[in-house]
């Protein structure tokens, strides 16, 4: 099962970090690492932002941590790149917080020709 969870994540073409509570990247996809020019498993998330983010982002996870239905919250447009970004919680079957990552809905229409089987989109 663990193999087809991963599987999703390495074939977003969007950047996908994921963190513990701690604030500790515990995996990133291609698309990050591309993104961002470098494997930051293992370091602090915190430490790739400035103050006034990271307050920001402890801010979230303290919500987080206060329902099972504070699940995601819309953290800004990115107009350069037409996303919007989210942080979303992730939770056990208990529905504990384990983690949160950022996901980016990109608002720009699919330029690929529907089913076309000539090339690979990621």
């Amino acid at each position: 099962m663990y193999s087809l969870f991963k599987s999703v994540i390495d074939n977003d073409r969007s950047s996908v970090v994921i963190c513990d509570t701690n604030h500790t990247i515990v995996y990133m996809n291609k698309s990050a690492i591309e993104r961002y020019h470098k494997d930051l498993t293992g370091s602090s998330l915190l430490d790739c932002h400035n103050p006034k983010s990271n307050e920001i982002i402890i801010k979230v996870v303290d919500w987080f941590r206060k329902s099972c239905d504070n699940n995601m919250i819309y953290t800004f447009h990115n107009e350069k790149e037409n996303k919007d970004v989210y942080m979303v919680a992730l939770r056990d079957d208990e529905g504990a917080l384990i983690g949160y990552y950022e996901k980016h809905e990109y608002r720009n229409s699919e330029t690929a020709k529907v089913y076309d089987f000539s090339k690979s989109l990621i």
